[in-house]
């Protein structure tokens, strides 16, 4: 006797998939919300690999006759014809705004390699990218936050082992106990420097290759190169826009930024350098004598607080700070912003940092501005981003023998923080 398999009725079979897609495509809420209640809003179209809310956003693309008709996108018309072009994103964003609510992912990709902002960014719908960049950044702050949650969570399972390894040391002398607690990887945010890929441990023991136009590492990651070099010069001169200026710089790299506020004649100018192969060649190049220079040799989580507590009972304070890394996720920036830069930074100075976060994606770039502006002003921090042109690098060859490309946008928005008030 055979025995029959009972199929999940709440189960996303192909058909439900294509039902859910056509129901947000054509933005039909009442049929959408019908099948939300048992079906995800996150499935996937096998042959697009389109999410409902790729679905919603394609199903807003002006046809070509309104575009003829209004000459513009985004229901934009002085005309009768743009009414219709209104109407259809409207519709759009509420099925989004449905959708989101019962926990469609904002960034899935689809088999174009584009998530649901990208391809309204592409098809010119400005109000529903502009959807999508909200719906990641209330995304991505509650991943941060969740992510101190479980930091939480760790070191109070470290201070608890490490209680129990001193009683169990008092009972039999002689004997450890070692908690073995693994930290959990921030591995769900876009870098702070220009690879989220290899980690700082792999980074900081890693060979690295010298070339006249970058720094690569063992594995052909980019740690740095010379395109940079019109970001660096203007953001030197926004962050330290006088000579005689106390100037602090963590991470040296190809000395780019370095060279610039050297130029501009700082009365002290330290700089923090944890790699040995860059240190190396810093001695080579004559970085250890130049006048006013101190360089501090180590990761700026193990330089800084000495910096701040100096011998001398006198706090360093500088006028310009200035922060590159690599290697590091975002919560690494977050943390030097929020610990260390109010015990560095003086009154009327400011502190920048390379703003390469999410840079190989433009709706991820949006995002993280957005996301870094929020967290700076919860840390007391005023930005003002000033947009600096990049140009074709792919076209120029700029990415030949690197591993990924860790830029491809066109604008680069250059940070210039300080103190509220």
């Amino acid at each position: 006797m055979e025995t029959e398999t009972l199929q999940d009725p709440n189960a996303d079979t192909a058909a439900n998939v294509q039902e859910i897609l056509a129901a947000a495509r054509h933005h039909e809420l009442r049929s959408l919300r019908t099948l939300l209640r048992i079906h995800s809003a996150s499935v996937q179209d096998p042959q697009t690999g389109y999410t409902p809310l790729h679905a919603a956003i394609a199903g807003a693309e002006p046809s070509a006759k309104e575009q003829k008709a209004n000459g513009l996108v985004d229901g934009e018309s002085a005309d009768g014809d743009g009414d219709e072009t209104a109407d259809g994103q409207e519709a759009a964003v509420s099925t989004i705004k449905l959708l989101l609510q019962h926990g469609a992912i904002w960034n899935d990709l689809d088999k174009n390699d584009e998530t649901p902002g990208c391809l309204a960014l592409r098809l010119g719908l400005t109000d529903l990218y502009n959807l999508m960049v909200d719906a990641g950044v209330r995304a991505e702050i509650l991943l941060n936050r969740l992510n101190e949650y479980e930091e939480l969570k760790d070191d109070e399972v470290d201070e608890e082992a490490g209680a129990d390894a001193d009683m169990d040391a008092e009972v039999s002398a002689g004997s450890s106990a070692v908690a073995d607690i693994t930290a959990i990887e921030d591995t769900v945010h876009p870098s702070s420097s220009r690879d989220p890929q290899p980690n700082q441990p792999t980074y900081l023991s890693s060979c690295l290759s010298f070339h006249s136009d970058r720094i690569l590492d063992s594995s052909a990651n980019s740690v740095m190169m010379s395109w940079e070099t019109r970001l660096m010069s203007r953001t030197a001169s926004l962050l330290a826009p006088s000579p005689g200026l106390r100037i602090l710089n963590i991470g040296h790299g190809m000395g780019i930024i370095d060279s610039e506020f050297q130029s501009l004649s700082p009365s002290t100018h330290h700089i923090v350098e944890a790699h040995p192969s860059v240190l190396a060649r810093m001695r080579e190049q004559g970085w250890y004598e130049k006048p006013n220079v101190v360089v501090h040799e180590g990761r700026w989580q193990d330089i800084l607080p000495k910096l701040i507590e100096s011998e001398s009972g006198e706090p360093n304070l500088f006028d310009a700070i200035f922060f590159d890394t690599f290697a590091e996720p975002y919560s690494a920036l977050r943390t030097f912003f929020e610990d260390f830069v109010i015990g560095l930074l003086d009154e009327g100075g400011k502190w920048g940092f390379f703003n390469g976060l999410g840079a190989d994606r433009q709706i991820c770039y949006d995002v993280y501005a957005k996301v870094v502006e929020l967290d700076l002003f919860e840390a007391g921090f005023e930005v003002e981003w000033t947009v600096v042109e990049v140009p074709d690098l792919e076209q120029q060859g700029e990415w030949q023998g690197v591993r990924r490309p860790y830029w491809k946008l066109r604008e680069y928005r250059l940070p210039v923080c300080w103190f509220m008030g």
